[in-house]
């Protein structure tokens, strides 16, 4: 996912993506732990689509307090 696809979602369509990266990772390293992870690969683009998108978030969010100041 680039950041350029997150930033033209709105904010309740990242929480919900956020929470889905959340549960997907959950499921990810008990893979892991259990030997059964194929792709080790999605670990890591996991991790990263959460960062980007609460980045993006927080972003949205001190351009929001700025806006009401």
């Amino acid at each position: 996912m680039k950041s350029a696809d997150v930033r033209a979602k709105s904010e309740d369509e990242l929480k919900d993506q956020l929470i889905d990266l959340r549960k997907e990772s959950f499921n990810l390293r008990f893979q892991a732990a259990s030997g059964q992870l194929e792709n080790t690969a999605r670990v890591k683009q996991v991790r990263r689509d959460i960062a980007r998108i609460k980045t993006i978030l927080g972003e949205r969010g001190n351009a929001d307090a700025q806006a009401a100041s």
